[in-house]
């Protein structure tokens, strides 16, 4: 495995990380990265200490991922995820990249959005054959290699939606925060509404959801580094017109307002 990640995007409070629990990642195998963007494991082990919850601003990405308790696969969860970290425990997952489920999957991604399902309800028999053959496994690595070797025997046809949502995400990720959808689907030389459509299928949510988690992240990232508490400047940075409606996507979001954010951050840095 890698070593502990440097990014901590969509993490709340993100000195929790290596204090609270560590984070590895490590990339896929080379045939398998134009659907998988990375494999992760947490740890922790907080001893006589009080639960710890961590929240995180998801991704917009499914994730297959292995616990004590079982595995599964969760869809794109538009809410933050939230967990209550208690005494020691692990998970492992495979990180797909957006749209890189879909061929896995052979139905409509958003039939799994803001769901977890087991991996008998995706992959038959042989889901449950996975993750047993995961528990049986004890180091992260290993869990890993046998889901690559797993997921690389189902290994879906080039699908060229999918290419073009991989393209259309790199780009968001590029673009100015405040394009717009219908500018990034001409862009990719296709209509808002056939963009639109290929997100639903393949990714599980909308672009316009994808832009705006995206800007949102970006946003936590940089108050929890301390480095802006211009409200109004970070909203317009960020394709808001106004703190107004940052604040309040902000606050839907995360649970907290930029202010209240940064605070806390703040205080969590100084423990």
């Amino acid at each position: 495995m890698s070593g502990a990640t440097a990014s901590t995007r969509g993490i709340l409070g993100p000195d929790a990380v290596g204090r609270v629990f560590t984070l590895r990642r490590s990339p896929p195998a080379a045939d398998l990265a134009h659907l998988i963007e990375r494999h992760w494991v947490v740890r922790w082990d907080l001893g006589d200490r009080p639960p710890h919850r961590q929240e995180v601003v998801t991704h917009p990405c499914v994730n297959l991922v292995f616990e004590p308790h079982g595995a599964g696969v969760f869809g794109v969860q538009r809410r933050r995820d939230s967990r209550l970290l208690s005494g020691r425990g692990w998970a492992v997952g495979v990180k797909f990249r957006p749209g890189g489920f879909s061929g896995f999957l052979g139905r409509p991604v958003h039939e799994i959005t803001d769901r977890a399902v087991p991996l008998r309800a995706v992959f038959g028999p042989a889901g449950d054959r996975l993750a047993d053959g995961a528990a049986a496994r004890a180091e992260p690595a290993d869990k890993i290699a046998l889901a690559e070797a797993f997921l690389r025997e189902r290994m879906p046809p080039l699908d060229p939606e999918v290419e073009l949502v991989h393209a259309v995400v790199v780009d968001m990720l590029a673009v100015d925060p405040g394009i717009a959808v219908a500018e990034i689907a001409r862009r990719h030389a296709v209509s808002a509404r056939t963009l639109q459509r290929l997100f639903r299928r393949h990714v599980g949510v909308g672009p316009k959801w994808v832009l705006r988690r995206y800007r949102l992240q970006e946003a936590a990232e940089q108050l929890a580094a301390g480095e802006r508490s211009d409200w109004t400047r970070l909203a317009l940075d960020l394709g808001y017109f106004d703190h107004a409606h940052f604040i309040r996507d902000f606050r839907a979001v995360v649970g907290r307002s930029p202010a209240e954010y940064e605070a806390l951050c703040a205080a969590l840095a100084a423990a």
